[in-house]
C-alpha cells in the first residue's frame, strides 16, 4: 500500500514539476489542477485503505467474506475450472467505496492458485466471473471441504494482487490480496452450503457469515 501511495505522490510531483516549467498557467488554473489533483490523491488513499479495528468472525463452519460490498448473485452453476461440478456461486461487488483488500474466508491451506488474463467488461456482469481478468484461489479445511473464490477485475480495475500460494497456511480474515481499483469477489461453496445472506445485502469483509459448511 504505501509503496504505491509514494509512487503516486512522486509521479504527481513529477507532473507537477513538469508542467510548471513548459506551461504558463495563471493562478485559477493552478488552484484548479490542485483541487484535481487532491481529490485523485484523496480517492486512491481510500480505495487502498487497510481497516484495522474489525473484530474478525471465528465461528465453527461458517464462510466468512473475503471483501466488502453487495451481494449481487447466489444461484446454482457449474463451477468448471475447479471443482467441475455443481456449487452455490455467492458474488460480492465491490464499488468504488468499498474497501478493496481481500481476506481468506476460510481457516485451512492453500490448495489452489490460478490467475487468467482476460477482458474488461463491468463487474456487475454474470459474464465477469468467465471472461474478465480475474485470480481464482481454493482452501481446503482440516475436515477436507473446499471453497473456491474468485478475484474478478472490472472496468476500473488495473490490477489484481494475490501474494500467496499453494501449500500456504489460510487464516479466516488475514489478508491475501486485493484489486485495484475494482471490482468483484465469486464464492463457490458445496451445494449444501446454508447460505446466510440474501441479493442486495450489504457485507463486510472479515465480518459477515456468507454460509456455514455442512
Amino acid at each position: 500500500m504505501f509503496t504505491a501511495l509514494a509512487l503516486l505522490i512522486a509521479v504527481a510531483y513529477l507532473l507537477i514539476d513538469i508542467v510548471w516549467e513548459i506551461t504558463p498557467l495563471t493562478k485559477t488554473i493552478w488552484i484548479c489542477l490542485i483541487i484535481i489533483g487532491v481529490i485523485v490523491f484523496g480517492w486512491s488513499i481510500s480505495f487502498f485503505r487497510v481497516p484495522t479495528k474489525r473484530k474478525i468472525t471465528q465461528e465453527e463452519n461458517a464462510v466468512v467474506s473475503s471483501a466488502d460490498g453487495e451481494v449481487v448473485a447466489i444461484e446454482e452453476v457449474e463451477e468448471k475450472e475447479y471443482f467441475h461440478d455443481k456449487r452455490i456461486q455467492v458474488s460480492v461487488f465491490m464499488s468504488a467505496y468499498d474497501v478493496h483488500v481481500n481476506w481468506f474466508p476460510i481457516d485451512g491451506v492453500v490448495s489452489y492458485v490460478k490467475y487468467h488474463p482476460g477482458k474488461k467488461l463491468f463487474a456487475i456482469n454474470p459474464k465477469s466471473s468467465e471472461l474478465n481478468e480475474r485470480n481464482s484461489v481454493a482452501v481446503k479445511d482440516a475436515k477436507g471441504r473446499e471453497v473456491l473464490f474468485r478475484q474478478v477485475a472490472g472496468v476500473m480495475a488495473r490490477r489484481i494482487v494475490c501474494n500467496i500460494k499453494e501449500g500456504d497456511k489460510a487464516e479466516v480474515g488475514k489478508e491475501f490480496g486485493m484489486i485495484k481499483f475494482g471490482s468483484r469477489v465469486d464464492f463457490f461453496l458445496p451445494i449444501d452450503a446454508d447460505i446466510q445472506v440474501e441479493i442486495g445485502d450489504d457485507i463486510t469483509g472479515q465480518v459477515s457469515v456468507l454460509a456455514y459448511l455442512k
